[in-house]
């Protein structure tokens, strides 16, 4: 399924001039924060952006590998406006992961340099139709099938996976520069021998089966 500027296209002809679209990453996985990437669109700025190389290989980011994934977050950090927001692990145990998935999306947008006039996010349960006080709609399959999602997916995946690499450096014993703390039948096997690391999120199952 290719992505498409459909929704933002509606958007712009109603007099929306600055659109973004969001997504978060990591909500899944056993250790790390979530993030979430807003990557803002400007109707003025489309044509420009038309012209890059990296524009019409945007997808959904679950569907490129990590090399085009970072090919493209290379290629446009400094060509729009993006941002994002991480919810860590402890928040994630105090709140749960439904309301971290919220309160990311906000932060994401609130940390954008320009306000947008309309947000587009990817589906989150319970989300209101307004994020920061902005105009939102939800869109299930939104990051594959809106650009200024799939866009936002990317920048959000990128981030998030080179601060696991880093953590990967802190606590060597689990494989974070690989399984980026998601579970795998490796991340299990070295859970169960070391126990969690502080990365860990103590309210999952698989985690929380590990501690002594």
């Amino acid at each position: 399924m290719e992505t498409s500027l459909k929704h933002e296209h509606s958007l712009w002809q109603k007099g929306y001039k600055l659109v973004a679209g969001v997504d978060e990453v990591g909500r899944g996985s056993w250790a790390g924060p979530i993030v979430a990437g807003a990557v803002a669109i400007e109707h003025k700025k489309l044509s420009q952006l038309k012209k890059q190389s990296w524009f019409k290989q945007v997808a959904d980011s679950k569907l490129l590998t990590p090399q085009k994934r970072e090919t493209i977050f290379k290629a446009c950090e400094k060509k729009v406006i993006w941002s994002v927001g991480v919810v860590n692990n402890k928040e994630i145990d105090k709140i749960g992961i439904g309301s971290a998935n919220r309160r990311v999306i906000h932060l994401a947008v609130n940390n954008l340099p320009r306000k947008p006039n309309y947000i587009l996010t990817d589906y989150v349960a319970k989300l209101a139709n307004e994020v920061a006080g902005i105009p939102t709609k939800v869109l299930v399959d939104g990051d594959a099938k809106v650009f200024s999602i799939a866009l936002a997916s990317i920048m959000a995946k990128v981030y998030r996976d080179r601060l696991m690499i880093k953590y990967h450096a802190k606590y060597p014993g689990y494989g974070f520069a690989q399984n980026k703390g998601y579970g795998t039948a490796q991340h299990l096997v070295v859970l169960k021998k070391l126990g969690p690391s502080p990365l860990h999120r103590r309210s999952y199952r698989p985690v929380s089966a590990c501690l002594v």
